[in-house]
């Protein structure tokens, strides 16, 4: 057996040395490298930058480890060990993942405001573009224009060159700098000129337009629309209809409710039209126009019912669209509907994600018989779990303690149900945390407790160890030392792993 890096005497003392120790001894070569790789964060969050490299040097997929050392060299240089940063960069093999990792180098010192040291390094990028516009950013929001000028000027893809300027622009928007903002959207559509790529440059000038809106000038907001809807029109893909349901509703955003019809009128497929529907309802209910948002609202969902299964191109998202109108017509105060549509809904998990949803709504408008209503519509025990969960993070923003704690044992009755260890695992970890943050400590550590428990049955090793290192967060930010009874568990944990 290898000699370990984590010590015995420790793994039986603290759960993330028992996790790393379990993960050393996985023989699987995948097993070993998908727990590293799940572990290797927990210690570059405390800093401990030697031992997480030695763990990604322990992997013996050149691939994973060249990853993995590349997230160390990051953290190096967030902490400003930047000489041993590098002396990892070194130990990458692979030529394109150390360049990556010389990137993230950079983009660290340009987010740390050491933007002399980010240029340095950009140039000895072949492609250090992205680095430039994190320069450029980073460097006008600390007010240094001169050097955020110098960075623009640097990049060299057209595309990168126009999001940076309107990520720029849109600091000053919301800084109440309009003029300037203004101007360096004017820039950025000029820039739009040199890119190439139709579907790129069709993004870029109806991103810039809704800033152009933001800034308060929907004239100029409507012109680019209109460009940009002439080149989406020429599109013969599957892109064509996405980006002119962008352009409707940025066009609804403008002000121009007929230019927003007639380019809507051009998309096909019903998802997308429904889609921007409901983009048009949020807005009539944000400008307090309650009743359009309604009929609105319906349209959307009427549409989006009459699609058949064969004019169908991304179930997913067509799923997906029905969850967020049911949570729509919930929050419009529109219970029976919202039901109604989610109970609709033919994918079970985006039925129980919808329910679970418009259940916290409820909860947070103070229906809590539809919120029953909607948790009780959920099937399955484990399953109505989150849906409980949501409703007692509504019951404590709205300040009713004693009910957020009620609900939350509610929950905790149903985690016992969850047949995979693993994610039940994960359910009394949520739990655990609101129990603590809701000062119930004691019930917090009966959780964790059992929570350990249930993790010491867990027969799979990388799963195992991820679990000990995920509930090792909350024992570390509570402050909760282990007892007599949990060293046994790790213990006895150890001893299976080795026998």
């Amino acid at each position: 057996m290898a000699e370990h890096l984590i010590s015995i005497a420790e793994a039986q003392e603290n759960l993330l040395a028992c996790a790393a120790y379990l993960a050393e001894d996985i023989k699987s070569a995948d097993g070993h490298s998908q727990a590293m790789n799940a572990l290797l964060p927990f210690y570059l969050a405390k800093d401990n930058v030697d031992l997480a490299a030695e763990f990604a040097n322990s992997i013996d997929d050149p691939f994973m480890r060249d990853r993995l050392l590349t997230l160390v060299a990051e953290k190096c240089a967030a902490i400003d060990d930047d000489e041993y940063a590098f002396q990892l960069v070194e130990a990458i093999e692979d030529s394109g993942t150390q360049a990556q990792a010389r990137e993230r180098i950079a983009l660290q010192k340009s987010a740390k405001s050491e933007f002399q040291k980010a240029f340095e390094i950009a140039d000895t990028l072949d492609h250090p573009d992205n680095v430039f516009a994190a320069i450029a950013v980073n460097s006008s929001e600390d007010g240094k224009a001169d050097t955020a000028a110098e960075a623009i000027e640097e990049i060299e893809f057209p595309y990168t060159k126009v999001v940076t300027l309107q990520t720029i622009a849109l600091q000053k928007i919301e800084k109440g700098q309009n003029k300037e903002a203004v101007e360096l959207l004017e820039r950025a559509i000029e820039t739009t000129e040199d890119i190439d790529f139709a579907e790129e440059k069709i993004r870029a000038l109806a991103d810039i337009a809704s800033h152009f809106t933001d800034a308060g000038r929907k004239d100029r907001a409507i012109e680019t629309l209109d460009k940009a809807k002439q080149a989406a029109e020429k599109l013969d893909n599957i892109h064509r209809d996405p980006f002119l349901s962008n352009i409707s509703y940025g066009f609804f955003r403008a002000g121009t409710i007929n230019l927003a019809d007639s380019t809507l009128d051009l998309v096909a497929d019903k998802t997308q039209i429904s889609s921007t529907l409901v983009g048009f309802a949020r807005e009539y209910w944000a400008n307090g126009e309650k009743d359009d948002a309604i009929e609105t609202l319906d349209e959307a969902y009427s549409v989006l019912k009459s699609q058949h299964e064969k004019e169908t191109r991304d179930s997913r998202a067509k799923f997906a669209l029905f969850g967020t109108i049911s949570a729509l017509f919930a929050s419009y105060g529109k219970a029976e509907r919202a039901i109604e549509i989610a109970h609709e809904i033919p994918d079970e998990t985006e039925q129980v994600s919808a329910l679970a949803q418009i259940a916290q709504i409820f909860t947070t408008n103070g229906e809590d018989a539809f919120a029953l209503q909607a948790v009780q519509g959920i099937n399955e025990d484990s399953q109505r779990l989150t849906a409980f969960i949501g409703i007692s993070d509504a019951q404590n923003r709205l300040e009713k303690r004693e009910d957020a704690i009620k609900t939350l044992n509610e929950a905790a009755h149903l985690a016992e149900t969850v047949p995979q260890l693993a994610s039940r695992s994960a359910a009394f970890n949520q739990l655990a945390k609101r129990f603590a943050e809701y000062g119930e400590t004691e019930r917090a550590r009966e959780i964790t407790h059992e929570n350990l428990e249930a993790i010491g049955a867990i027969r799979d090793e990388s799963s195992q160890a991820v679990c000990l290192a995920t509930l090792s967060e909350i024992y570390e930010t509570n402050d909760y030392e282990l007892t007599g009874a949990e060293k046994e568990i790790l213990q006895t944990i150890i001893r299976k792993a080795e026998s």
